[in-house]
């Protein structure tokens, strides 16, 4: 597809691939898998001539084609249109390259399948869906190609390939009620097009691997220093390296066959699957062979789900802990298909927006629910990689790729020693073609210099570090699946946090209820059983998504909470009533039952206190809300109950039913964090019956609700979060609460204000809760609370963990969506707090008193909601970088609104940390470059980091593990920098004589020195504290590459005066070159000699300790290293043996006084090395100095938040705030009914479709009890009344007579529905 709106720039608040350019041609546009797509087709001549160079270069150039393929098919192919094109080439939003041929597939019977009927059809109902089956201009072929395991197929009407879909887009609801089954030959038609169901992880050959590895930049540069080694007769060091290199290889050959075939057995399995043929006719398949569109049979005892479906029948108990991280089992409903006036448009089904209808792949259905004989069938969507759980595992299979700065430098590093060792080779070709040297030995030693400048080991090297840091954090119960984003986890200056679960409890409990009876607030009522038999308590004994498996009632936390503060008892349905005919519904009682008309005053007739739940409308995110549909035994009428989000319920009610101190009542509980639930009910007509209800839309009945009360839970903070926050927050690390919960909270209500002085009382919640949030603040990291939580609470949340201070003004940023024409979108900013305040009075836990004082703190933070966040993105993109920069709490955040928020802040220059429970933040978890889940379950694969411990007290201790191991990676990598310089400094003095390092002491520098202090040298842990200081993120700053250059510039003099002042020995006689290699000699032994202390100063000079690592003391390993590599160097030096001597093939000197003179300069080496990193490299000052000079003269250098902070800082009169005290209750309310756009059926035309419903319903219901009665009365045989998809029909079924108790279907004082869904109990 080609993008015609060209030429608009990347604005701030863009998020998701990058803008297309006009003449590149894309597939999946505007999606997060975008990517440019080219075509092309071979070329004869141009593929005859690479292969001939190929053969000249004896294969390099087909080597270098192998690491870069795509420059192969632009070598050896033509570029062509993509309807002539067999090969295309992809290029990600990454710039990754993938290559994919184009088949040819041609269909089972040879003709083209028609997408316009729909028993024929592959997909359905719209041009879009039909271009997924039409075929090139041979009508019996499909052109389609694979590429990430998603199908693309070429689409001859629109010129282009399109993505292959399932049934998610452009359909009806009601269509999936309409599917009756698939015939066996329409199966195998679609399964030509869609493949077999299977989400297959193939297992790589060994032999493939070893190749792969093998054929690496990095193992083919230590092949060819190898052979060069090897030909230079150093075969012992060689060999060690051979040794090295295989056990590496072996390794990783068994590493990755082990994760492969992991995720391949957690991943992979099949079933047996019931699908319908049509006519109610059944047949036992693979689940490999299901396709779009087939009507599966869900089995009664649960299962695991194979492919996407949507349910058109019965109830599913459901746990989605391998999507969502949560174990928590979920009821799953019939896809709802009410019946429509003829004005009114269908509803489209969306996946998302209807989840709560499909059953979704990899999920674990326990158990379901269903009437009669009747059977929980469902419409198969998706298969294969099209699947929620095929994505989860192409995100894990194709992940994002990990860009970091000091990745890329050290590439720039290589080229640079690389250009160092092409300058060596021309000074070695030179200098030795003047002594006459033979070609053969040339290349030799020119190579060799080659081998010395450009460490083959220091790929293997750099990994050390991160290597221990993941052993490190094992240790601590912390399980990284990446371990190369270890080193970006030091780099982290923002720390995104959820709220609920992950700085709160998951776990709440009941505070108390503020019911509502008469327009009015009564008193809270903390002792349920005081309420007696009210609707309040009727709402929340019924109002809930619970069920009973195994004997135990389990369901959402809340939900529970709620249904056992009332002590009543839920009965649902078992095997001996599940075989009759009658619709038997979920039941709840009092746990001690009493007679309903002692306590209503009615003896007319006798009636119990049981509750029937006959529909339920589960709960939504987006509507924020759920409601069942109840009846009492022996009532006449319907009754609705709704519970939700309190702005939410008050909107759904009438407003003469909601007290008019509704927002302050609310924010007094909501700004001490807690979390209130509003319930609601409403009587539905006597006319509406059973069967209308099952039909009927949650729209059509969710309104002109009568508001019941409050339901005040309380989620407390868990005792490690403040602490972490405040380490982060010290540590220069920004924190972020991002939730989910409403939009209201904060001070409002105030005991005692007098005189500007507030008295508060820190309570135990914050106190226990502070540690973590403490540790990440001293360090001056960014704490970000992202929840989809009440803003009130969520304020709230962040004062008691400190991740705001007391004294810290936050701004609730308001934004405004257009009014109907009315106005234009509006930004408000409002205080959340008291602006007058000064000074506090703060009562600690021990009852000792402080005074603080708000000496003008200008520090203000962001809060922002869900609702607005929307709004400013869509109408205030410019402002969003600053909303960012500024924005501490995001509240009523949904899991896409999450992801966009860690994009912005990237977009931005920072390096980004998400810690959430897995739940709604697999996206924002995914998209953060650190990625810590606090759940065990399977979702926690798509993040790098997996906490055993549901704290977040693991975030301080990844960031403290990253920036150890990025602070020895960046000291290993000097290290290795500066020894292969140091080394090459050796051999060009040597050359210069003729002469050149014995292989002796090449492998004691090479193996017993250096190899032994790059592994140790790792060791080191990381620092106990988090500091507000950096570690530094790349290499081209001017800290690291003047470290490099005075680091070789000190060893080189050092070097250079042994070299020269060894010739003025009296006992010093000149080197003479023979042919026999004999290298001994003076100054070979005194560059020897010295350079074998340059190895160990610099280990120990660049062997960093506080404040990213503890100090090298506590590295027992390598202060053992140090000492023996030491005093192996002293005892070479001074005085070795003869036999000793001889074995290195080093000539000792004559004299022992100037044997220790080295000794001397050795110390001054490294005290001159050590002093220049602790006194120049790493001194603040000096840093800031240098910071500050590459600021002023590359201003571009700055980070964006950072410019954005100086613009903000440089303008006090913005956020432009009004001056005046504004009621927050009225700011809430007027957002809430700006956002809140009234449904078609709160208008008169929905009232007149619900009467219209009520109408119909009364000539059905007659046929019914017709068709009931008159054959229970007079033919022995049953019609049972089922709604199925919303639709309605009867069934016979044979049953004897009913003669005595055994044949009563019901035991005693069991209760069921009759056919008119009136309640009825056998007594």
């Amino acid at each position: 597809m080609k993008d015609e709106n060209m030429g608009s720039k990347l604005k701030m608040g863009q998020t998701g691939p990058p803008p297309m350019k006009s003449d590149r041609i894309y597939i999946n546009p505007g999606e997060e898998d975008q990517m440019e797509i080219s075509g092309f087709r071979p070329h004869t001549l141009k593929t005859a001539v690479v292969w001939f160079f190929i053969i000249i270069t004896v294969g390099l150039l087909r080597l270098f084609f192998y690491w870069l393929p795509h420059l192969f098919i632009k070598a050896t192919h033509s570029r062509c249109s993509l309807a002539e094109a067999t090969t295309v080439l992809l290029k990600d939003q990454w710039r990754e390259w993938f290559k994919s041929n184009i088949c040819i597939m041609i269909t089972r019977d040879g003709a083209q399948p028609d997408p316009k009927a729909p028993d024929k059809a592959i997909s359905y109902n719209t041009s879009h869906q039909e271009s997924n089956l039409q075929a090139t201009r041979d009508e019996n072929k499909i052109r389609y190609f694979i590429s990430k395991k998603v199908k693309y197929i070429w689409d001859p009407e629109r010129d282009e390939f399109i993505r292959l879909k399932g049934l998610e887009k452009d359909n009806p609801c009601s269509y999936f009620y309409q599917l009756k089954g698939l015939s066996y030959e329409d199966q195998q038609r679609r399964h030509g097009l869609y493949g077999l169901n299977s989400i297959r992880v193939h297992v790589t050959p060994i032999i493939q691997i070893f190749f792969r590895e093998v054929l690496s930049p990095f193992y083919v540069f230590q092949v060819f220093s190898m052979c060069v080694w090897y030909a230079d007769a150093y075969e012992l060091y060689a060999s060690c390296i051979v040794f090295i290199s295989a056990v590496s290889i072996i390794v990783t050959i068994y590493q990755t066959r082990k994760m492969q075939r992991a995720l391949r057995n957690t991943i992979s399995g099949s079933t047996i699957v019931t699908v319908c043929r049509g006519n109610e006719e059944y047949d036992d398949i693979s689940s490999e062979d299901l396709v779009p569109g087939d009507v599966i049979e869900v089995p009664r005892r649960g299962c695991f789900m194979q492919c996407d479906a949507v349910l058109i029948s019965g109830n599913c108990i459901v746990n989605e802990s391998m999507l969502t991280g949560e174990s928590v089992p979920i009821t799953k409903t019939p896809l709802p298909n009410p019946q429509l006036a003829k004005d009114q448009k269908e509803n489209m089904f969306d996946i998302k927006q209807h989840s709560r209808h499909v059953l979704f792949c990899g999920t674990h259905v326990i158990q379901t629910r269903f009437y009669g004989n009747q059977k929980v069938k469902a419409v198969v969507v998706r298969t294969g990689f099209m699947t929620a759980k095929g994505e989860l595992v192409r995100a894990i299979l194709y992940p994002k790729p990990v860009d970091f700065k000091f990745n890329r430098d050290t590439y720039y590093f290589v080229g640079v020693l690389a250009f160092i060792a092409s300058l060596g080779f021309i000074y070695t070709v030179i200098l030795m073609v003047q002594d006459g040297e033979k070609a053969g030995d040339i290349v030799l030693r020119a190579l060799d210099l080659i081998t010395i400048t450009v460490p083959p080991a220091l790929p293997a090297a750099l990994t050390v570090g991160i290597v221990f840091a993941q052993h490190r954090l094992k240790k601590g119960d912390i399980f990284c699946i990446s371990p190369r984003g270890i080193n970006i986890c030091g780099t982290l200056n923002v720390v995104c946090f959820d709220k609920t679960g992950t700085l709160t409890e998951d776990g709440m409990k009941m505070q108390s209820v503020v019911p509502s009876p008469n327009n009015r607030f009564e008193e809270e009522v903390s002792d349920m059983t005081k309420l007696k038999h009210n609707l309040l308590i009727y709402g929340m004994a019924t109002c809930h998504s619970l069920t009973i498996i195994d004997g135990i009632v389990t369901g959402d936390p809340l939900d529970l909470i709620m249904f056992e503060a009332v002590d009543w008892v839920l009965e649902e349905p078992g095997e001996e009533e599940t075989r009759f005919d009658m619709m038997v519904p979920t039941i709840v009682h009092p746990r001690t039952r009493n007679n309903l008309n002692s306590i209503l005053g009615d003896d007319s007739q006798p009636m119990g206190e049981d509750i029937g739940v006959v529909r339920q409308f589960t709960f939504s995110s987006s509507l924020q809300r759920m409601s069942v549909i109840t009846r009492n035994l022996g009532a006449n009428n319907f009754d609705l109950f709704v519970k939700g989000a309190p702005e939410m319920i008050t909107s759904l009610s009438k407003a003469e039913t909601v007290p008019a101190d509704f927002q302050e009542v609310l924010m007094a509980y909501t700004q001490h964090g807690y979390r209130v639930i509003a319930l609601a009910w409403k009587p539905l007509p006597q006319k509406l019956n059973y069967v209308k209800v099952q039909r009927i839309s949650r729209e059509q009945v969710e309104k002109d609700l009568n508001f019941l009360g409050l339901l005040v839970m309380e989620n407390c903070l868990k005792p490690e979060s403040t602490p972490v926050i405040q380490t982060l927050r010290e540590a220069a690390i920004r924190n972020i609460m991002v939730t989910g919960r409403c939009s209201q909270t904060t001070p409002v209500i105030q005991t005692l204000r007098e005189a500007a002085i507030r008295n508060i009382m820190v309570t135990g919640r914050c106190s226990q809760t502070t540690p973590v949030i403490q540790t990440l603040r001293e360090a001056a990291i960014r704490n970000i609370m992202v929840t989809g939580d009440n803003m009130l609470t969520a304020l709230s949340v962040a004062r008691e963990c400190c991740m705001v201070d007391r004294t810290d003004r936050i701004i609730l940023v308001q934004a405004y969506p257009p009014q109907d024409g009315k106005a234009g979108p509006q930004v408000e900013f409002v205080y959340a707090d008291e602006r007058e305040k000064k000074v506090e009075e703060v009562m600690s836990v021990d009852g000792q008193y402080n005074i603080q004082i708000d000496m003008d703190n200008q520090r203000f933070h962001f809060a922002v909601t869900g609702r607005s966040w929307s709004v400013i993105r869509q109408f205030f993109p410019d402002m969003l970088a600053k909303i960012v920069v500024r924005g501490t709490i995001f509240a009523r955040m949904g899991p896409d609104q999450k992801a966009q928020l860690v994009e912005c802040l990237q977009t931005l220059g920072y390096y980004v940390g998400m810690c959430g429970d897995g739940a709604n933040d697999c996206g924002a978890l995914k998209t953060a470059h650190t990625g810590i889940s606090l759940s065990e379950a399977e979702a926690s694969v798509a993040s790098p980091f997996t906490s055993k411990k549901p704290t977040i007290e693991c975030v301080p201790t990844v960031i403290r593990e990253g920036r150890a191991a990025l602070v020895t990676s960046f000291g290993i990598f000097k290290y290795m920098a500066c020894y292969s310089l140091t080394q090459f400094v050796t051999v060009l003095l040597l050359y210069w004589i003729g002469a050149n390092m014995t292989d002796p002491e090449f492998l004691f520098i090479d193996l017993f020195t250096l190899t032994t202090l790059s592994v140790t040298f790792g060791r080191t842990e990381a620092y106990a504290e988090l500091v507000k200081e950096p570690p530094p993120i790349t290499l081209l700053a001017p800290g690291p590459i003047l470290s490099i250059i005075l680091q070789t510039a000190i060893q080189t003099a050092a070097q250079v005066y042994c070299f020269l002042d060894v010739q003025r020995q009296p006992w010093f006689h000149k080197f003479i070159d023979h042919d026999d290699e004999d290298y001994m000699s003076y100054e070979n032994s005194a560059v020897f000699y010295i350079s074998s202390f340059q190895y160990i100063t610099l280990a120990v000079a660049f062997s960093k300790g506080a404040p990213f690592r503890k100090t090298i003391f506590s590295n027992y390993l390598f202060l053992i290293n140090l000492v023996v590599c030491t005093a192996g160097a002293v005892w070479i030096t001074v005085y070795p043996p003869q036999g000793l001597a001889d074995l290195m093939e080093v000539m000792t000197f004559p004299s022992v006084p100037y044997s220790l003179v080295y000794l001397g300069i050795a110390i001054i080496n490294f005290l001159l090395s050590v002093m220049l990193e602790m006194f120049l490299i790493d001194n603040t000052s000096v840093r800031e100095k240098c910071r500050e000079k590459v600021k002023h003269c590359l201003p571009s250098s700055q980070f964006k938040y950072a410019a954005i902070e100086q613009e903000i800082a440089e303008n006090p009169s913005w956020p432009p705030v009004s001056p005046s005290t504004v009621n927050l209750a009225l700011a809430f309310q007027r957002l809430d009914s700006a956002h809140h756009v009234p449904k078609d059926l709160n208008t008169g035309t929905g009232k007149d479709v619900l009467d219209e419903l009520i109408e119909d319903s009364d000539m059905e219901a007659k046929s019914i009890q017709s068709l009931s009665g008159g054959t229970l009365a007079g033919l022995g045989r049953t019609q049972n009344a089922t709604a199925e998809g919303g639709g309605y029909y009867t069934e016979q079924f044979e049953t004897p007579l009913l003669k005595s108790d055994s044949d009563v279907r019901f035991r005693k004082g069991e209760t069921s529905l009759d056919d008119n869904g009136k309640f009825i109990t056998a007594l």
